[in-house]
């Protein structure tokens, strides 16, 4: 219980109790005064005990002189000077130096004892003392670290001093010398901006600078607050470099069809997340998808976050992947430790298109199916080897089959050069060895992949269509191919060109590029969401429930699209800027450029060993497929130009 006249604090601040009942009526200054003569206000109101804590009993004296005296300067400093003293014999007392105390302990070891008029002032002191941290929920004190102590002093300089150091700042800024780590706060403004985190810059503004994301990359670097293998591109186009962290749930128990036969996961080495298996009965040939669809419902929380990623994200540092990455090992076909071929011992749970092929190779029956079936893995150098066994050699005869038809019905077959990049650490160092390997002289086997795949797409729009599911169907108009085509990389390179953009909707139109008369992509569900939300279809379907309609598919595949745009964008990018850095730490290199174009007196040149293109003046005459030797010049890391030179 307060007495009348006790002078109280009121969130912080001071007031007297003019009335005692069930609340106490205090009073309280509402409007401070001004240097301008303006008057202070005053006002009343009644609050709880737990509203208020005592300052001292039977205050003598206005409220406006103990609010007046808070503003006392010379009381202030002696104030500090003994708050001072106060905390080096609290912080020498091993009771109170790791402990908290009252205000009364703080009173004694500092002023000795309170006045009415003072108080407050005191106390004000003390709540805004760099040495003592006050608790107010407890209304208790502890003592603050030399650490804590520094800190609060450098920002009550940098607050004090805020001008001068951000002029310091700039200056060093301009002359590309900055002080690490004092600058980093200034830096990761600038960071935003090349990151396309922002679209802002008022420090590069302030220095003269042009506020873009590669000016903003190129002072980063010249300043040497990122090194050259800061890869940007992720980030900058809203791609995430983590993988999705929320994870599946278990497969769920219901029933599925036992496929008698072994299916085979084929694929690079390095891969990690099998979704493919393909294999052949003698009668039917079945290609086999992981079905995180199972358990990934429409419009569920990881629906909507696949969605919003659109596709996994492979770049040289890594896979970010559309789904979490401990759900694999749950959903992924045949996974186990990789070798050449690798046996589980367990059934895998696939969404299975059981095909019927005639003997041109056109599908005239297909069934989608809920399975278990073994998959043993292979690499495709190993499937290569295997090729005329009994159990691969049927394979590589359906696959032929398959692209002469697709042939026959004009598709577009492209080979032109590719690579693969690796980042080999290296100790002590941030930035890792570039390694480029071309991808020359493919398997078969890929082929094979390719062509089983894509008969899983086509059966897949025609059960679709047939039952009439809304899907995400893709297809892509004629190409507009010159007569006169050129024979080698050039003749590939002007194939290329006349490609037209492929198109994603529900309503289904031929795919001239593939020779295929609908089709659509359902072979990859945990590395596109436009196959997942097919095989959500699918299985709906097959389960009876409701089906999405073609405006919500619709509206979903072109979120999922325009993601996954954002994604092969940053894919790109970052190809290029780890090319680029491989230049860099190789400035000696020369390769071989193939003339691939000619324009007037500048000829197109593709680089097999890099898959790049550039424009050149030749030093001669050059016809096409010539070959070359360029060197590389004028890297420009963050613009991700270049310049090749014939040498």
């Amino acid at each position: 219980m307060f007495a009348k006249n006790t002078l109280v604090l009121y969130k912080k601040q001071p007031a007297i109790i003019t009335e005692v009942g069930e609340k106490y009526t205090i009073e309280y200054q509402s409007v401070p005064g001004t240097s301008t003569g303006k008057k202070a206000q005053y006002a009343t109101q009644k609050v709880r005990d737990k509203d208020i804590s005592e300052l001292f009993p039977n205050a003598k004296v206005s409220l406006e002189s103990i609010i007046n005296q808070n503003t006392n300067s010379a009381v202030k400093e002696d104030f500090s000077k003994a708050l001072e003293e106060a905390y080096e014999l609290l912080l020498s007392d091993e009771e109170t130096a790791s402990s908290t105390f009252d205000f009364a302990t703080l009173v004694e070891y500092s002023i000795g004892e309170l006045t009415d008029l003072n108080s407050f002032a005191f106390f004000d002191s003390v709540i805004n003392d760099i040495h003592f941290k006050y608790d107010e929920n407890t209304k208790l004190f502890s003592l603050r670290t030399e650490d804590e102590i520094k800190q609060i002093q450098q920002k009550n300089y940098e607050k004090e001093h805020e001008a001068e150091i951000k002029e310091a700042f700039i200056n060093r800024l301009k002359q590309k010398k900055i002080i690490l780590p004092d600058d980093t706060k200034f830096m990761q403004e600038i960071e935003a901006l090349a990151l396309g985190k922002t679209d802002k810059s008022k420090f590069l503004k302030e220095a003269g600078i042009k506020e873009t994301p590669e000016k903003a990359h190129k002072v980063l670097l010249d300043t040497g607050f990122w090194h050259m293998g800061k890869n940007p591109y992720p980030s900058r186009y809203g791609a995430s470099m983590q993988s999705a962290t929320e994870n599946l749930a278990s497969p769920p128990e219901e029933e599925r069809i036992v496929v008698n036969h072994t299916a085979y996961a084929i694929d690079n080495i390095w891969s990690t997340d099998p979704d493919d298996a393909i294999g052949f009965d003698g009668e039917y040939v079945w290609v086999h998808i992981a079905d995180p669809a199972s358990s990934v419902l429409p419009d569920s929380k990881i629906d909507i976050k696949a969605r919003n990623r659109g596709a996994t994200l492979y770049i040289p540092e890594g896979a970010s992947r559309m789904l979490a990455e401990e759900s694999i090992e749950d959903y992924a076909l045949g996974l186990c430790e990789y070798s050449d071929g690798c046996k589980t011992g367990k059934l895998s749970n696939a969404l299975s298109f059981k095909i019927k092929l005639d003997d041109k190779g056109n599908i005239t029956e297909t069934e989608v199916l809920k399975t278990k079936v073994f998959v043993e893995r292979l690499s495709y150098e190993k499937a290569d080897e295997l090729k005329e066994t009994p159990e691969l050699k049927p394979l590589f005869e359906i696959a032929e089959k398959n692209e002469t038809r697709r042939k026959e019905s004009g598709a577009v077959f492209i080979n032109l050069p590719e690579v693969h990049i690796d980042l080999e650490k290296v100790d002590d160092s941030p930035v890792p060895n570039v390694k480029i390997f071309a991808m020359e002289n493919k398997p078969q086997s890929c082929n094979v992949v390719r062509e089983f795949m894509l008969l899983a797409g086509e059966a897949a729009a025609k059960y679709a269509f047939k039952h009439q599911i809304a899907f995400p169907f893709i297809s892509q108009s004629s190409p507009d191919i010159p007569k006169d085509l050129p024979e080698g990389l050039a003749g590939q390179y002007r194939l290329r060109r006349s490609m037209r953009s492929r198109s994603v909707g529900v309503s289904p139109a031929a795919h001239a590029g593939l020779g295929l008369g609908m089709y659509s992509q359902v072979t990859s569900p945990l590395r596109r969401y436009s196959d997942l939300i097919a095989h959500q279809q699918l299985r709906a379907h097959l389960n009876q429930s409701p089906l999405l309609d073609k405006d919500t598919m619709l509206e979903r595949i072109s979120a999922g699209d325009a993601a996954m745009s954002a994604s092969v964008k940053a894919e790109r990018a970052t190809k290029l800027h780890w090319t680029l850095v491989y230049l860099l730490q190789n400035p000696e290199w020369t390769g071989k450029g193939v003339v691939v174009e000619l324009r007037g007196k500048q000829a197109v040149i593709l680089i097999p060993e890099l898959a790049q293109e550039t424009i050149i003046v030749p030093k001669s005459q050059l016809n096409l497929n010539d070959e070359i030797t360029v060197k590389a010049g004028n890297i420009n890391l963050p613009t991700l130009e270049v310049s090749f030179f014939e040498v």
